[in-house]
């Protein structure tokens, strides 16, 4: 496992994260090692009995996945090479352009250390998505309901890993009516590809809840997902030609070149080639 400590950041990080959120720790899973996950490590190597430095190397991973032992939880869910063989054949691409789409655009693992597909929930769409339902969002706006009910996107109510379930389930829950659960699972993006529920029924599904079931299943259901995306949405012909700009802003939004999703993929496709 790749050495971290105070400041680092990627997938290794939220990996970690989402270890320490399993253990009980305090921390949001975001991506980057704040004060907060510094702190949560060094109590953690007291409690184990290592050296209290608060970096995460070799001594530290091992205690710690052999407590949280994610294979059990991940299973035989993981993509394999054959997989992705079969997708590029089956939407005439190039095994070197799936590769490099799949490193950058997926979010290291479709799955989270208790076994349940990643999520992100966002406030911002379950009020559109009620809205779209013919209700009110206005009507259930209170100080209780703020950090999963809201007009405008922000980052601010972000928790990550598994406490992004907390989020969607307490939105689900501020009515009884079906409509909230159906517009909370609307509101998440799933699996390594983060795509919107709401996006289900356009993309074949008969409903979000089928569209949630097949999440569950295997990252493959995830890569089914994504082809179904870039082919209904137009994002396949720019990747067919390797057109990584126009590739990235079609799947990424106008606001790739921020991330440089382009760039990314551009360098993964020569490593892969």
């Amino acid at each position: 496992m790749q050495y971290i400590k105070l400041k680092s950041r990627g997938a290794s990080v939220s990996f970690l994260q989402e270890i320490l959120v399993d253990m009980g720790y305090e921390v949001t899973v975001s991506g980057y090692f704040d004060t907060m996950t510094d702190q949560s490590i060094r109590n953690f190597q007291k409690e184990n009995l290592l050296i209290v430095d608060g970096e995460v190397g070799i001594k530290t991973w091992t205690i710690l996945l052999g407590k949280a032992k994610p294979a059990e939880a991940f299973g035989d869910k993981f993509l394999s090479e054959k997989d992705l063989n079969e997708f590029s054949e089956r939407y005439g691409l190039s095994l070197a352009s799936v590769k490099a789409v799949n490193e950058v655009e997926s979010s290291g693992k479709g799955f989270l250390i208790d076994g349940r597909p990643k999520i992100l929930f966002e406030g911002h769409v379950f009020w559109r998505q009620l809205k779209d339902r013919g209700i009110d969002p206005r009507e259930f706006s209170s100080p209780e309901n703020d950090s999963v009910l809201y007009d405008k996107f922000t980052r601010a109510n972000y928790l990550g890993g598994a406490r992004e379930y907390d989020r969607m389930d307490s939105a689900a829950a501020i009515s009884p009516d079906p409509k909230f659960k159906e517009a909370a699972l609307s509101s998440s993006s799933w699996g390594s590809y983060q795509v919107m529920g709401y996006h289900a029924i356009p993309l074949g599904y008969g409903s979000v809840t089928q569209f949630v079931d097949e999440m569950y299943i295997h990252e493959r259901n995830h890569l089914e997902t994504f082809g179904r995306y870039i082919l209904k949405y137009g994002c396949l012909e720019y990747l067919r030609k390797l057109d990584w700009s126009k590739f990235a802003k079609c799947y990424n939004g106008p606001a790739f070149a921020k991330n440089k999703y382009h760039e990314k993929m551009a360098k993964a496709f020569l490593k892969y080639s």
